[in-house]
């Protein structure tokens, strides 16, 4: 690495001060943006002029199924991706000293939820007691606006990285990270990758992360009028029933010995969450169909494929049952077939970060080992790309009133700043 000339760390730090006006406004703006599944366009376009304020060409890279199937980091798609594509830009320096960064994170959120149980709505951005209010603000819009103001000081301050720099904005990190997997295969392989992803109430840096698979279950019973209902096979009760023997499968992956040294001292790493439940016609009928849609965590050591597996397994032992006699249950996996891994603490990306951060904030980053996942997996799994994965902190992501702190974000802000000049080394800016 390329030590930082204190003159010029000042000057990058007196840059991310005077900044922090215009990123709370870019964040507003990216938060505004209901950028759910399949509806990431507006998100994507205004990362694209995010660029280009920059003085970065922004590169749209589709997420094309056909060309990612072999792979084995791929997902089965949910939806198509037309109109969908991902948005890349690289800053190139004029002579290169230092070493390539790529700057990575999505644009995607998952749904509000119930929106009236909301203090504010949504996507109307709210600032309170110095955090921001709105969905994706902290899961991860604010990480985004970090690396974007981060690049911007460096330029305010009269430089710009002295090697390679990538941006990086996907879909799908909440539900495949193909958007990801394709941008990564799209793009220049760096030597480090920097994802401002948030801590869990609190600044941290990813140390492990689980893997997931999604699967999806379909009953179909034997519909009757509610008088005669004992004729009937209620497709709902079915569905349940087959739900419920996931709790003995989640209990068996969380037992000691199945756990991870990565993950000990972590409660209950292994989730299974039945997260959507669709059936039925009519309150006086017997319901003809009912779906629901499982998430099944992986853990280090084990595999998605093995996962797969054995909810193959339980489906159809379920199936079996007498209790499901009559019925027809079909299984799919669509979404996440993610499997788990760790990140090196030890590589140079990762304690330059956390060398960074403690300069930056006066604090330390904790290390966190997460129940979730990230599309970090991906350089650390496929590419063998060090990865330094941490974010600000965020409250209540994926629930009700998610939040970012703001003077969070402004630390992250100045933490990317000062990794990016001493891995990337610096030059005056063009």
């Amino acid at each position: 690495m390329i030590p930082l000339d204190p003159g010029a760390k000042r000057a990058i730090l007196e840059a991310v001060a005077a900044l922090e006006g215009a990123a709370v406004d870019r964040l507003s703006d990216l938060v505004r943006c209901e950028s759910t599944l399949g509806k990431e366009a507006g998100a994507l376009d205004l990362m694209a002029q995010n660029y280009e304020s920059l003085g970065l060409a922004p590169r749209r890279i589709p997420t094309d199924p056909d060309a990612l199937r072999e792979h084995p980091g791929f997902s089965p798609p949910l939806i198509s991706y037309a109109g969908r594509d991902n948005v890349a830009a690289i800053h190139t320096p004029r002579e290169v000293r230092g070493r390539s960064l790529a700057l990575q994170g999505h644009v995607d959120v998952v749904p509000e939820g119930a929106a009236d149980l909301w203090i504010t709505p949504p996507y109307e951005p709210s600032v309170r007691d110095g955090r921001m209010y709105g969905r994706g603000a902290g899961d991860m819009k604010a990480g985004i606006v970090s690396y974007l103001t981060a690049f911007q000081a460096l330029k305010l301050a009269g430089l710009q990285p002295a090697a390679p720099v990538q941006m990086q904005a996907v879909i799908e990190e909440e539900c495949s990270g193909n958007g990801a997997l394709a941008t990564m295969l799209a793009m220049p392989r760096t030597d480090a990758v920097v994802i401002p992803e948030p801590g869990p109430g609190m600044a941290a840096m990813y140390s492990a992360e689980v893997g997931v698979v999604w699967a999806w279950v379909t009953v179909t019973g034997r519909p009757t009028h509610v008088r005669d209902m004992h004729a009937g096979i209620n497709a709902i009760e079915g569905a349940m029933r087959i739900a419920a023997r996931f709790k003995d499968y989640e209990n068996e992956r969380n037992r000691a010995e199945n756990v991870h040294a990565a993950f000990r001292g972590v409660n209950h790493p292994v989730n299974v969450n039945l997260g959507t439940v669709e059936g039925g016609e009519w309150n006086s009928s017997v319901p003809t169909r009912a779906r629901i849609g499982l998430r099944v965590g992986v853990m280090l050591g084990y595999s998605a494929a093995q996962t797969k597996a054995d909810i193959e397994r339980i489906v159809a032992e379920a199936a079996a049952d007498p209790g499901l006699r009559g019925t027809q249950v079909k299984l799919e996996f669509k979404g996440f077939m993610a499997d788990a891994c760790a990140f090196d603490m030890e590589s140079e990306i990762a304690r330059l970060a956390q060398r960074a951060y403690a300069e930056a904030s006066g604090s330390e980053l904790r290390h966190y080992p997460a129940t979730g996942l990230t599309d970090g997996r991906f350089f650390t799994l496929y590419q063998d790309t060090p990865v330094a994965c941490f974010g600000p902190e965020a409250q209540e992501i994926h629930g009700i009133d998610e939040s970012v702190s703001l003077s969070s974000m402004h630390d992250i802000t100045r933490s990317i700043a000062l990794l990016m000049a001493e891995w990337c080394g610096v030059e005056k800016a063009a």
